[in-house]
């Protein structure tokens, strides 16, 4: 087992690097942050590189510690700790992850959730992670979506990813698939064509796709879609964020109605 003491190391000065996008592409690696989320990656056996932790860390999971591979295993000390995490009071242990070597292949079957340049890192994590929980097949990000290995979607995701494929692809592309196989894409949008979520009944294979949080989901794939949808808003909101909204219809599509 290493020990780092100083945050002068060039071990911990590469890890540092990894927060911005430019360097965990170049490397494929992440970081992922907290007892939870590293107990979920070790789960679904991902690559993790190292485990860094701090005397807090030491004292609350020596067990779990005690059974990784000690080679793999990084002591550090407070302040090493304080520079990795993007967090006010660091939880006590970091791991390095390695991004899965192959993209899963899809499988066009069940309900799949298409985010169409939604930028925010919280509402992106919120919506795979309630993909997860719905029991949706899988989440597609398309461009302009906030990249999963930001460390605040990582937090939001609470282990989702492991979970379910999430995977990065043109929608366009994407869109031609579903309709290809003749599954129906539903879009998102208040206009005179589109008719309340509550119209739409249950069915085994769809896609539903959420835009960004100001412009919502682009003209070209609402051309594209079977039928765009909403929610009705009985109170005075103008709108719902579009996490919220995204539960709504996952949810109402993913059960008998």
């Amino acid at each position: 087992m290493k020990e780092i003491l100083s945050t002068k190391n060039a071990m911990i000065k590469e890890f540092k690097k990894l927060h911005k996008k430019k360097y965990r592409e170049e490397n494929q690696q992440y970081i992922i942050e907290g007892f939870h989320l590293i107990e979920e990656a070790d789960k679904a056996n991902a690559r993790i590189g190292w485990i860094l932790f701090n005397q807090r860390g030491r004292s609350e999971w020596s067990d779990w510690l005690d059974n990784q591979p000690q080679e793999r295993l990084i002591q550090v000390s407070d302040e090493v700790l304080e520079s990795l995490s993007d967090l006010p009071t660091p939880q006590g242990m970091i791991a390095i992850v390695g991004m899965p070597e192959f993209e899963k292949d899809i499988q066009f079957s069940g309900g799949w959730l298409l985010l169409d340049n939604v930028q925010d890192p919280g509402n992106v994590g919120t919506m795979i992670r309630t993909a997860d929980a719905a029991g949706l097949s899988g989440v597609i990000l398309g461009e302009g979506s906030s990249d999963i290995y930001n460390t605040k979607v990582l937090r939001a995701m609470q282990g989702s990813n492991y979970h379910l494929p999430v995977i990065r692809k043109p929608l366009a592309e994407i869109i031609d698939e579903f309709k290809k196989m003749k599954i129906p894409v539903y879009g998102t949008e208040l206009n005179p064509n589109a008719i309340s979520y509550q119209k739409i009944r249950r069915i085994e294979n769809y896609a539903l796709i959420m835009g960004n949080e100001g412009q919502g989901v682009s003209t070209e794939f609402l051309e594209k879609t079977d039928q765009n949808i909403y929610i009705p808003i009985k109170g005075a909101a103008e709108s719902l964020n579009v996490a919220i909204a995204a539960g709504i219809l996952m949810y109402h599509l993913e059960n008998d109605n």
